[in-house]
């Protein structure tokens, strides 16, 4: 039914991050700071009366349940854009089981209350509907012919010159 993603990433990846979510359609996530560290141990500094090493490094936790169907497009992106490949220490992502999600506000259980107006979910639905079925996204409304205008006839551009 749905998963959780839990993506452990750099600060300053963040907005890269949010931005390519964006893109694909997932509107709805949370973000808080966390600290810790991974395989390195933390970093080690040099200053002027020496060394020291600070093991618990500052990163940010974004939080996203979603359809499973979005999974691997939703890890792919987070991946790419979260990505510095330089240094160890560019994140995890984790992925959980979510057994049932209710929004508060109405009530609605399961892929209800996971689906948004122009998320990921909606757009693919929008798509793949039935021509009779589908309805007008946001802002596509203007695509019928301005009134008093026909619409173009059969054969193109170059039908003036007799070519086909």
């Amino acid at each position: 039914m749905a998963k959780k993603i839990e993506a452990i990433i750099r600060e300053e990846k963040l907005d890269d991050v949010k931005d390519a979510l964006r893109a694909i359609g997932i509107v709805g996530m949370n973000a808080f700071p966390v600290e810790g560290h991974g395989r390195q141990g933390g970093i080690v500094l040099a200053g002027r009366s020496g060394t020291y090493q600070i093991d618990m490094l500052p990163r940010i936790q974004l939080n996203i349940v979603l359809s499973d169907h979005n999974l691997d497009k939703t890890i792919r992106t987070i991946i790419e854009s979260a990505r510095t490949g330089t240094d160890a220490g560019d994140g995890l992502i984790f992925v959980y089981p979510v057994e049932d999600v209710v929004r508060i506000r109405t009530g609605e259980h399961g892929q209800e209350a996971l689906t948004y107006e122009g998320d990921i979910d909606s757009r693919l639905a929008y798509y793949f509907a039935p021509p009779a079925s589908r309805k007008p996204l946001p802002g596509e409304a203007g695509l019928e012919e301005p009134a008093g205008v026909e619409p173009a006839k059969p054969g193109g551009f170059f039908s003036r010159w007799g070519r086909r």
